[in-house]
């Protein structure tokens, strides 16, 4: 127990503090939690769920395509008593990579078909970045005051970009409130926008879970970013989901990385209480700055490996977040950002 937050996944706690892959795991009746190891990543393996049915299995979020991937994958199926043939239905939470990467994969080899929420499926990049030019990526990066030094190590490679565009399509969407195809089970998704615009999560009220994909986490503060492709107030989204989530206390929840925990409620106030801060840290940054861009915002926050350890994907992230948090703080009203190249920020 920490900070209020239970650990259910004693497991796959001790796994994630030793550094290995934690053990495949029936966690409830036809539940069972597979971990499928991300390459050369942090955060290591995502959680991926299958719910073992009458016509076969369901997989939710399949995890990174990799032979390992594919293997870690293959086993827990066996685990579970099935194999890649059984699967017919996949529900992705997200189309991050290491949760969506094996999912066209899966389909070839199963038939199964994909799911997932409308406005995730409108974030895919082949329907987001139909007419993109190859200067795009880093005019935005230049647009929010990266350094022209600095930009090779950010900006987005053309066969990073194909990469994407090859994601798979979903064959069907799942709204807010839809219960899945399924007769054992009664799994009912859960419109969480905010990681994503269209991030699920799942829940099944008999057994008491709530699959939180990476919309809450036990440990980490998932990612909120404004990115290239994306606008709004995502930051307000997933506040909003917050406390949506919150309503589901009495659950366990079974997240894509780290460990089972229980105390949702509990870790949706801190995860609140935190941006609440971050708001107040980047205020503090635009007064002791002259209209500061968001990446010298970003450059004077504070960051858990601090900022200067940051590099690549990650300074990218960072400043993705700061941004979202500026966005924010433009709806409410409070903070101004300028009509200029870079775009420079200051208090309304």
């Amino acid at each position: 127990m920490f900070d209020g937050v239970i650990v259910t996944g004693t497991a796959q706690r001790q796994a994630w503090q030793q550094r290995v892959l934690p053990p495949v795991e029936r966690v409830r009746p036809d539940v069972w939690s597979v971990p499928v190891p991300i390459p050369d990543s942090p955060l290591r393996y995502t959680s991926s769920y299958l719910f073992v049915d009458d016509p076969g299995v369901l997989v939710v979020d399949p995890g990174w395509d990799s032979d390992a991937g594919r293997a870690a994958l293959t086993a827990g199926l066996a685990a579970a008593g099935a194999d890649i043939a059984d699967v017919t239905g996949i529900v992705v939470t997200h189309i991050h990579p290491d949760h969506h990467g094996m999912t066209g994969w899966l389909r070839e080899r199963s038939g199964a078909w994909i799911g997932m929420h409308p406005e995730e499926a409108r974030t895919l990049p082949r329907r987001a970045w139909p007419n993109r030019r190859p200067n795009t990526d880093l005019a935005w990066l230049l647009r929010h005051g990266v350094p022209d030094a600095d930009t090779a190590g950010l900006v987005m490679n053309a066969d990073r970009i194909d990469e994407l565009m090859d994601m798979a399509e979903p064959d069907r969407t799942i709204e807010d409130g839809d219960l899945l195809p399924l007769t054992r089970h009664e799994l009912r998704a859960v419109w969480t926008p905010g990681h994503t615009p269209g991030h699920l999560c799942l829940h099944e009220a008999s057994a008491g879970i709530l699959l939180t994909g990476d919309h809450l986490l036990p440990r980490i503060s998932p990612n909120i970013g404004v990115h290239a492709r994306s606008d709004g107030d995502p930051l307000g989204a997933y506040l909003s989901s917050l406390n949506q989530t919150a309503k589901f206390a009495a659950d366990e929840a079974l997240p894509a990385h780290e460990y089972r925990f229980r105390g949702l409620d509990i870790r949706a106030r801190d995860l609140i209480r935190h941006h609440d801060e971050r708001n107040a840290e980047i205020l503090a940054a635009l007064d002791a700055h002259d209209s500061p861009t968001a990446w010298q915002v970003a450059a004077a926050l504070t960051w858990s490996r601090g900022w200067d350890s940051l590099h690549g994907l990650l300074r990218r992230l960072a400043l993705a977040e700061t941004l979202a948090h500026l966005f924010h703080l433009a709806t409410e009203g409070i903070v101004h950002a300028s009509t200029t190249d870079p775009v420079h920020w200051h208090r309304a």
